[in-house]
């Protein structure tokens, strides 16, 4: 079985889904260690109630940013980590820590990547004015949201929308994507070529695993 390290900042509710997702079965792996470099996070308390190791390592504890993705890799390492979830981890990873754990790092971000990447995802497609937004699950990689992408689901941006009601609606569909990822991820059923990650499912389960999406047709 393998081994997850999650990476998270605030409340945890990606966090939650992937717990629930690994106590019904769907995600055959284990969370190893959860660490958050925020003290206050919500998320923290998540994890506490479920009894799965927590530590805190608080980025501003460190005089530059190398030494604070030692101190992470060092924690990941120690609880022999296979797979490196950031579950809405505020903090951007350099090359040192991303060459580490090379293709073997996740992230979701709250838009149709490559659209609209870095902060407030959400507010700056709710702004430009978009039909339809979403959420994209990808491999990380130096250029910040521009890894390869895993799988994306997509929601409708409403006429009475506003940010927040817009961010809810894809924070929903994240909770469905993010696991679907993950599970591909550690039963090895992804493979990147490129910049484009090929899924090695047989083909006629592919629009069943698409379903969560009535976007998307075959």
């Amino acid at each position: 079985m393998k081994n997850l390290g999650i990476l998270i900042s605030g409340s945890g509710t990606n966090l939650q889904a992937i717990i629930d997702n690994i106590e019904n079965g769907f995600i055959p792996a284990k969370i190893s260690i959860v660490i958050s470099n925020n003290p206050s996070a919500y998320g923290i308390k998540r994890v506490e109630r479920k009894g799965i190791p927590v530590e805190v390592i608080n980025h501003k504890d460190f005089s530059s940013r190398e030494d604070f993705e030692k101190a992470l890799i060092d924690c990941l390492e120690k609880h022999k980590v296979d797979y490196v979830i950031l579950a809405g981890f505020m903090r951007v990873l350099t090359k040192f820590f991303i060459n580490h754990y090379k293709d073997r790092i996740l992230n979701i971000h709250p838009a149709l990547l490559p659209s609209f990447p870095g902060v407030n995802a959400q507010k700056q497609a709710f702004d430009y004015g978009v039909k339809f937004s979403g959420c994209t699950v990808h491999f990380v990689t130096e250029k910040v949201d521009h890894g390869p992408i895993i799988i994306q689901a997509v929601v409708p941006v409403l006429q009475d929308d506003t940010p927040e009601k817009l961010q809810k609606r894809i924070l929903e569909k994240e909770h469905i994507i993010f696991p679907l990822a993950i599970k591909m991820l550690v039963e090895e059923k992804l493979q990147i070529s490129g910049n484009k990650v090929i899924w090695k499912v047989p083909v006629e389960n592919m629009k069943d695993m698409y379903m969560i999406n009535p976007y998307i047709s075959f």
